[in-house]
C-alpha cells in the first residue's frame, strides 16, 4: 500500500506541474486567438515542451498504477492533485485561499487517508 500511496503522490505532483506549467505558457503566449499563427507560436513556448513532458510522465506513472493495483483504491487517490493545485496557487500565482477551500482540501486528504487504510 505505501508503494501505491508513493506511485500516486508522485504522479498527482507531476500532474499538478503539467497544469501550472500550462497557465505558465498561457500567460507567456500573449492573447488567445484561434488563428493559425496563435498556434505556431506556441511551437517554440518551452513552458509547453515542459508542461507535455510533466503529462506524459503522469500518464506514464497512472497507467503503471492502473495496471498494477485495483481501479478502486488508485482513482480516489488521483484527487491529491487538488491538494497539490491548492499549494501551487499559493506559491506560484501568489492567489488568496479562502478558508472554505482549506476545509475542501482536507476533506479530500481525509477522504485519501480512509481509502488508503
Amino acid at each position: 500500500m505505501l508503494r501505491l500511496i508513493i506511485l500516486a503522490v508522485t504522479q498527482s505532483i507531476f500532474l499538478c506541474g503539467g497544469q501550472v506549467l500550462l497557465k505558465l505558457g498561457l500567460a507567456a503566449s500573449g492573447p488567445f486567438s484561434w488563428s493559425w499563427n496563435f498556434f505556431k507560436s506556441q511551437l517554440t513556448n518551452w513552458w509547453f515542451l515542459a508542461c507535455g513532458v510533466s503529462f506524459g510522465v503522469a500518464t506514464v506513472l497512472w497507467m503503471y498504477i492502473l495496471k498494477h493495483y485495483p481501479f478502486s483504491l488508485a482513482y480516489p487517490l488521483s484527487c491529491l492533485s487538488y491538494a497539490f493545485g491548492m499549494v501551487a496557487a499559493i506559491f506560484v500565482f501568489h492567489e488568496q485561499v479562502d478558508w472554505v477551500q482549506w476545509v475542501g482540501v482536507f476533506l479530500l486528504i481525509s477522504g485519501c487517508v480512509l481509502i488508503a487504510r
